[in-house]
């Protein structure tokens, strides 16, 4: 009898070690052909079927690189879209190639990248730090009379959340309508009972469901990392803070908070809309009631809103950082919490420093995530030559995700120079051509250098042995960081 129990103990483990094995191998066959580099792909094959125990569920959860459905929902609803579209705005199409007088003129790629033109006329407004981005937006959100869009990674039950919350609330009871759409994942510390509050006042708050669809239930990687709030259809705020009191500076962990919004009034807010409306149509199946009529132009900024994400046919994010590098003839600056970029971002910068272009890269002195901080030193170190300069910022955490392109393009938006906004998240950059602006963007970057310690492409050599080998293990996981 013990016999034969053991005998059907040891098939039936067979039976799971086929079955695990034979899941391995298909597994790894859609690795290969959905995995973005190469680099990857082989990664990801040779773990599945050598360790597939550990391997299996790491990729259903870390491992996928395509969002699934999310096209799919968009192609269905087309039919919707360009009629609310078609009824409702004015704005050009995107000129061919041989329509254009500067072809090879960086604001190609970009238009082509977010299917809409640069657009003129716009006010632009530079938001440093919390307290005035919060200010502003919630003053702007006092004036709504028709409705406000608002979209944020990371909501927080605290005295900032609660302020918005209360606002929110109340303007929903006044009539406005409020649609706001968060991430799950970001906000899974989130209680139930904040939302609670705002729905039963009339506000349609919504997470993203990023774990909707084809493929996508058991993955954690996919995350709408936007930060939209547009008020009447008129005016945007788009940049790196979302709602919590860290982000207003107060912090348990860190002395302070520098980060960077900015406030659009004008036709470019359209772009915004349209971004905010495909991710909600992903998430409730409905097409929003939206102005996309062309708002008075009161500005004469040249701006266009380029959302990119997971579900884009080509690496939009990754492509227009190396098209705003290549653009750079006398500087590149840029400031991001995370350095983890692509070999091509990679490239693209040492090309920079080798035509005599002044890059400076601004990082945070204190890490908010560890492996990130880590693998950021293996990628400076590819970066140590002449004529690029790195800095850390020493005053607080430093999150702002802003670049200037000599005197005449910048970029403010919620993307990091990471694997995760390059390929994974859902993000939107503003891009503006706009000389007057680019002077108050250079001017913060003079300021926030003040605040930091130069130290150089080089750190990774001062590091003791121990330090520089979990550097290069933390490297290893770039990908999914």
């Amino acid at each position: 009898m013990e016999s034969m129990e053991t005998s059907l103990i040891i098939g039936l483990f067979g039976l799971v070690y086929t079955a695990v094995e034979i899941t391995a191998i298909i597994t790894a066959i859609i690795a290969v052909r959905e995995t973005r580099t190469p680099q990857g792909a082989i990664a990801w094959g040779i773990s599945l079927v050598t360790f597939p125990w550990v391997s299996l569920p790491l990729y259903w959860i870390f491992g996928r690189a395509k969002f699934h459905g999310y096209v799919d929902a968009m192609r269905a609803g087309k039919e919707e879209f360009d009629q609310l579209i078609g009824n409702n705005h004015e704005v050009p199409a995107v000129r061919n190639l041989s329509e254009r007088k500067q072809p090879h003129a960086p604001r190609t790629v970009f238009e082509t990248l977010s299917h809409v033109p640069f657009l003129g006329g716009n006010d632009l407004e530079l938001l440093v730090d919390g307290n005035a981005t919060f200010d502003a937006i919630c003053a702007e959100i006092e004036k709504a009379e028709k409705y406000v869009l608002v979209q944020f990674f990371i909501v927080h039950d605290d005295s900032l959340g609660q302020r918005l919350q209360e606002l929110l609330a109340r303007k929903a009871r006044e009539g406005i309508r409020i649609n706001f759409l968060y991430d799950e994942v970001g906000c899974h510390s989130t209680p139930a009972a904040y939302w609670d509050v705002m729905r039963l006042a009339g506000v349609d708050a919504k997470p993203f469901h990023s774990t909707k669809g084809r493929g996508n239930r058991f993955q954690l990687n996919f995350r709408n990392h936007r930060k939209i709030v547009v008020v009447d259809g008129n005016t945007a705020f788009v940049g790196g803070h979302n709602v919590g009191n860290e982000y207003l500076g107060i912090s348990d962990k860190f002395s302070g908070w520098r980060d960077t919004h900015m406030r659009i009034t004008g036709p470019a807010v359209l772009g915004v809309q349209v971004s905010f409306g495909k991710d909600w149509y992903w998430a409730a199946q409905e097409i929003l009631d939206l102005d996309l009529s062309m708002p008075s132009h009161s500005g004469t900024a040249q701006v266009v809103a380029l959302g990119t994400g997971p579900e884009d046919k080509l690496e939009s994010c990754s492509l227009m950082f190396i098209r705003a590098i290549e653009a750079a003839q006398d500087r590149f600056w840029i400031a991001s919490p995370y350095f983890v970029p692509d070999s091509s971002v990679m490239k693209a910068l040492q090309l920079a420093a080798m035509r005599g272009v002044d890059v400076r890269i601004m990082l945070p002195m204190k890490p908010d995530h560890k492996l990130v901080y880590l693998a950021s030193f293996a990628s400076l170190k590819e970066l140590d030559m002449p004529g690029i300069r790195v800095y850390r910022y020493n005053e607080g955490f430093l999150h702002q995700k802003v670049f200037l392109v000599d005197d005449t393009l910048a970029g403010v938006g919620t993307a990091n120079l990471d694997n995760r906004s390059f390929r994974l998240n859902f993000e939107i950059t503003i891009l503006i051509e706009d000389t007057p602006f680019c002077g108050k963007i250079e001017q913060m970057f003079i300021d926030d250098f003040t605040c930091c310690v130069e130290t150089g492409p080089n750190e990774y050599d001062g590091k003791n042995m121990v330090y520089q080998t979990a550097i290069k293990f933390a490297r290893l996981l770039s990908p999914i960081l």
